[in-house]
This record gives structure tokens, sequence and C-alpha cells, in this order.
């Protein structure tokens, strides 16, 4: 059971100076080093504001972070910017943050992250995008809350570029072709991620968070999707509206689950099974997040 912090991100600021430390001596990649491979590409379970308040669970984000190389830029699709036609986050250094989430305390909504120029990356992922595809570069819009809490704990210096990329669509089958055209990006350094939830039923928690039980059908949802993880199977992924149990509670909406499709079309070879780095419940919800090369 979730019990709100006496201090706001309390948790983040007891561990900072550690995982700032951890970060400067993380070695970059580099396409000359004798080990260099394209970077893998994420699904993680991003938490909200209250990720700040789980020691525990920034731990498993920087130890993941640190077991590859710091990446030469970012590129993360978050499930809180579904837009089309197709846009990118504004490339200047420092770009202000969104503060897309109600009933919080005040301090989260003081939180910084600032991260480096980005207009590089802008036109690698311009490179990426097919003659006649819009891609619309959005100046007013930084990154939401499903790309900055994450990355603030697992790269903890702002030091690495970072762009937001919307998600255009809810389609499986057109989210792993676009991840296909991203692929490119790993050869250069570029770490590919899906920000969602791997369950988000908001709207149907309060009686199990009460008890402190993991709901049925998060639960259910959850084991479904791990197996077909385990096996690569995309056609059962993508058939989750029909084929998930737990379904529609796991996903009243579904723009948490989607952005993994992006990360798995950016594989090498999308239907290899991913490793599962991280799995366990918060307030009920899955954390499942993974990495697939």
């Amino acid at each position: 059971m979730f019990n709100p912090p006496t201090v706001p991100a309390g948790a983040f600021d007891a561990l900072a100076p550690s995982l700032r430390e951890r970060s400067r001596n993380q070695v970059a990649w580099s396409p000359d080093a004798e080990d260099s491979t394209p970077l893998p590409t994420m699904f993680i379970s991003h938490g909200a504001p209250p990720l700040l308040d789980d020691a525990a669970w920034m731990t498993q984000l920087s130890d993941w972070s640190l077991a590859l190389p710091k990446p030469r830029a970012i590129l993360i699709v978050s499930a809180h910017w579904e837009s089309a036609p197709l846009m990118l986050s504004c490339p200047d250094a420092g770009t202000e943050l969104v503060y897309d989430f109600g009933g919080f305390a005040p301090r989260y909504y003081t939180l910084q992250y600032r991260t480096p120029d980005a207009h590089e990356l802008a036109a690698m992922v311009r490179a990426c995008i097919p003659e006649g595809t819009t891609l619309h570069q959005h100046n007013s819009r930084g990154l939401d809350h499903g790309a900055w809490i994450p990355l603030m704990v697992m790269y903890p210096l702002g030091d690495v570029p970072v762009l937001q990329l919307s998600l255009p669509t809810s389609d499986p089958a057109a989210l792993l072709a676009l991840g296909a055209r991203l692929r490119p990006l790993r050869e250069a350094g570029v770490l590919i991620i899906g920000s969602g939830f791997m369950t988000h039923g908001l709207p149907f928690l309060t009686r199990e968070v009460l008890a402190g039980q993991v709901p049925g059908w998060s639960r259910e949802f959850d084991a479904w999707a791990a197996d077909a993880l385990q096996t690569g199977d995309l056609d059962t992924l993508s058939a989750y509206l029909s084929k998930a149990p737990g379904m529609p509670y796991a996903h009243p909406t579904v723009e948490h689950y989607i952005p993994m499709f992006v990360s798995l079309g950016a594989a090498q070879a999308p239907d290899l099974p991913p490793t599962q780095v991280i799995e366990g419940w918060f307030m009920g919800l899955s954390k499942r997040s993974f990495q697939v090369a």
C-alpha cells in the first residue's frame, strides 16, 4: 500500500547525490569503442510523481541505465502526448517542462530537469521519417512527466539531449512501423524509450489499494503480457483489446500500453523475447519494464 510521503520527493532528494555520482562515472557510448553495439530500446513504466517517493523503484531504474553506456541522445515516446500528425518537442536547451498532472503536493510542480540542445537529434529523427510524412516541430512543447520523471532518475545530470516524439495513433501495426523507421538511430548511440505503465486502471483502484491488494485484473493482464513478451508474440500483444484478460479495467484507455510498440518496432528483431528488467507493483499497478536488442 502506498503511503503519501512526509516530504514530497524526499526519497529522490536523499538518493540524488549518489545517483549523480554514479552517472558521472558512466562510460559514454562511442562508435569507436571495441565493443560498440547499437543501444537497446526500452519500455518503462514511469510511475508519475510518486516514483520520486519510492527509493527501491528509483534504484532499479538507475541500475538499469548504468548497466548500459550513457547514450549520446534520448528519443522518448510518452503516454501523455497523443498527437497527429507526428510531432517532436522543442529541441532548445533547457526547454520548459510540462507539469501534466493534478492533485499532487506543490513541490512536484517546482522540480526541474534541464537538458542540452537537441537540434542535432531532431535532424536525425527527421532523416528517418519518409518523404511525404508530416513531422511537425512543436517549438512550444517541452517534456511531459512521462519523460522527465523517469529520466531525472536514470540520467540525473541532465547531460543527455532529449526529445519527445508524439504518439500519432493507437494502432499497434503503425507504431511498430514507426519504431522500425527509427531503428537507425540506435546505431548512432540514441536510446529509444517507450514510456507508459503496464497496467493503468486508475479509476478502479480505490478498494484494492485501501486493502493493500493487487487487483485481479492487474495481476492477470500483467501475467498475460509477461508470457507474450517471453515468447516474442507480437500478434498476441497487438490483439490486447480482444485477447488480454483484465480488460478494460487494466487499460480503460490505451495510451499507457501502446508506447511499447514503438520500442519493439525499433528493435533489431522485434519478435525476439525482450529482457524483462523490472517487475512488481505500485498501488496495484504493474511496473513491468523491459529492454530489447
